[in-house]
Formats: C-alpha cells, structure tokens, sequence
C-alpha cells in the first residue's frame, strides 16, 4: 500500500504545509487577527492533519527499526550457528579420527586374533574327523 510508505507520507505533509502558508499568506493579506488566523477552520484542519502525518511517519520509524533490530538479530543467530556448526564440525573431525584410530587396533587385534581362531578351527575339525575314524574302525 502506498498510504504506508514513509516517501508517501512525506509528500502528503509537505503538500499540507504548502496548503498551510498559502492559507496563512492570504488571511496576512485579508490583514486578519492573529486570534482570527488560530480559530480559522482551515488552518485547524491543515494543521491537524500535519499533526497525523507526524504520527504515521513515527509509526513507519518505529517499524524501521524494529526491522533492522530483527535483520540484526537473525544475522548474529546465523552467524552464531555457523560458529558452532563449525565448532561442530572440528569435534566431528575429531571423533572420526579417534574412531579411525580405534577402528585401525580393533582391525589390528583381529588380525591378529584371526590366525589363532583359524588354527583353533583347523584343530577342532582334524579332531573330529579322527573321530569318526576310530568310532567307524571300532565298529568294523
């Protein structure tokens, strides 16, 4: 809405005020009473509605403000995010390389293991095959 742009309103009360010595010029010319001039309808309404513009442009100041208060703050939240994302990231680094390390002993000891394990199997099988040769020479 244009009624709400602060460019707007500074028009429409610069209009007023050009009213406002126009006015006041001719009621100097017509040699009128100051008292005259203050109760003149005209001059009343022209002022008043200076008055309303000044309002509104208060208004629009305010909610400038405010806007740039908000971008400000959702700039530094952002940022802070960042931060700790990169924080984040270093302790993730980290971790991966402690897990690394870890996974590289585990893999380590089970190599290691894995020899002996194969050799328990290897043992275990040649016991039950000689076994079953001396249960089948027994029975023959």
């Amino acid at each position: 809405m244009g009624s709400k742009q602060k460019k707007t309103q500074l028009g429409r009360k610069e209009y007023f005020e050009r009213k406002l010595k126009e006015r006041l010029a001719f009621l100097s010319e017509k040699k009128a009473e100051p008292s005259q001039i203050e109760k003149d309808p005209r001059v009343k309404n022209l002022r008043a509605s200076i008055r309303a513009v000044d309002v509104r442009l208060q208004a629009i100041a305010k909610i400038e403000q405010r806007t740039a208060e908000l971008a400000k703050a959702k700039v530094e939240k952002a940022a802070a995010a960042l931060k700790a994302r990169e924080g984040g990231e270093e302790k993730e680094k980290e971790k991966k390389e402690k897990g690394k390390e870890k996974g590289k002993e585990k893999k380590e000891k089970e190599t290691k293991k894995a020899p002996e394990e194969g050799k328990e199997k290897k043992k275990k099988e040649k016991k039950e095959k000689e076994g079953k040769e001396e249960k089948g020479s027994e029975s023959a």
